[in-house]
C-alpha cells in the first residue's frame, strides 16, 4: 500500500500573499508543516511527502528545505485540484493521499497517523476526515467566535457508522434541552470538524471533476460537494484538550495569535 502526504502551498492568497513564507518564531509555516508531516510519517513504510506550489519561490524555500517539490499551475482553483495535479505527474499514484494544507503548522501529527490507519483497516474507504467532540466550554468559545466571524468553525453530524451525514458553518444540530446535558456531562454533542482529508486517489480525481455544487456554494464547504454526489466520507474521532483547538493561518494578524499560542503552550513538535 502506497501513502502520501501532499502539502499544497500556494504563494498568491488575496488575504495573505506569501503566506508560506512567513515566520513564526524563527521557522516559515511551510518548515512548520513539513515537520508535522515528517513526525506522522515516521511508522510508515512506503510513504511520500512532498510539497506542491504554483511559485517558484515556495519551491526554492522547499528545495533549501531539503523536500521535495512538484510544480502545479497557477489555474489550480483549490488545495485538492494542486494535489490532483501534482500526483498526475508521479510515476506511480498513491493508493490514498493526505492533502495537509501548508497553513496548518499546529496538526498534531497523531491525527494525520489516524488517518492512515483508519484507510489501513478499511482500504475500501473513499474520503477520511477528523471530528472532534467539543467541551461545553469549547462550544461556548466557538459560540462567541461566531459573532464577530460567523463563518469561523465547521461542525458535522455523523451517523451511527462514523460517516457524515452534512457539514455547515453554523452549529449544527440545535440543542434543546442544553442545561439537562451539561448537567449530565462535560461534553457536548458537537461535533466540530478539523479540516484535514485523506483521499483514495481515484476518489480524488473524480472529486475534482466535480462541478461545484449547490450547498459547497452556499456554505464555502467543499466537502459538501462530496456528499451531494455520494462520494461517502468516513470520519474519526480525535481527542483533543480543552482550549487547544487552532484554525489555521489566514491573515498577518494570525501569526500573531500562532506566536502567542506556541510561548503559551511550547513547540508542538
Amino acid at each position: 500500500m502506497r501513502l502520501a502526504i501532499a502539502i499544497p502551498a500556494r504563494y498568491g492568497s488575496t488575504r495573505f500573499p506569501g503566506k508560506p513564507l512567513a515566520m513564526i518564531r524563527g521557522k516559515s509555516m511551510l518548515q512548520r508543516v513539513s515537520e508535522v508531516a515528517q513526525k506522522a510519517a515516521q511508522p510508515y513504510d512506503n510513504i511520500d511527502i512532498f510539497i506542491t506550489t504554483e511559485d517558484k519561490r515556495i519551491a526554492d524555500h522547499a528545495s533549501e528545505l531539503g523536500l521535495a517539490c512538484i510544480s502545479t499551475p497557477a489555474s489550480c482553483l483549490t488545495g485538492s485540484d494542486r494535489v490532483l495535479s501534482a500526483i498526475r505527474q508521479l510515476d506511480q499514484w498513491p493508493d490514498f493521499i493526505i492533502n495537509l494544507q501548508g497553513d496548518a503548522p499546529f496538526t498534531p501529527p497523531s491525527v494525520i497517523q489516524k488517518i492512515f490507519d483508519a484507510f489501513k483497516e478499511n482500504p475500501n474507504s473513499q474520503v477520511i476526515t477528523p471530528v472532534h467532540k467539543l467541551s461545553w466550554n469549547d462550544l461556548d468559545r466557538l459560540r462567541k467566535a461566531k459573532e464577530k466571524t460567523p463563518f469561523s468553525g465547521t461542525t458535522a453530524i455523523i451517523n451511527k457508522d462514523k460517516q457524515a451525514l452534512w457539514f455547515s458553518k453554523n452549529i449544527i444540530p440545535a440543542i434543546r434541552k442544553e442545561k439537562g446535558l451539561r448537567a449530565q456531562s462535560p461534553i457536548s454533542p458537537i461535533y466540530q470538524h478539523i479540516g484535514l482529508y485523506g483521499f483514495r486517489s481515484d476518489i480524488l480525481e473524480k472529486f475534482c471533476s466535480l462541478p461545484q455544487s449547490n450547498y459547497e456554494h452556499l456554505e464555502g464547504l467543499e466537502q459538501l460537494r462530496m456528499l451531494e454526489n455520494n462520494i461517502r466520507i468516513s470520519t474519526v474521532e480525535i481527542e483533543i484538550s480543552e482550549g487547544m483547538i487552532q484554525s489555521g493561518i489566514d491573515s498577518p494578524q494570525d501569526i500573531k495569535r500562532a506566536e502567542k499560542f506556541l510561548k503559551k503552550f511550547g513547540e508542538p513538535l
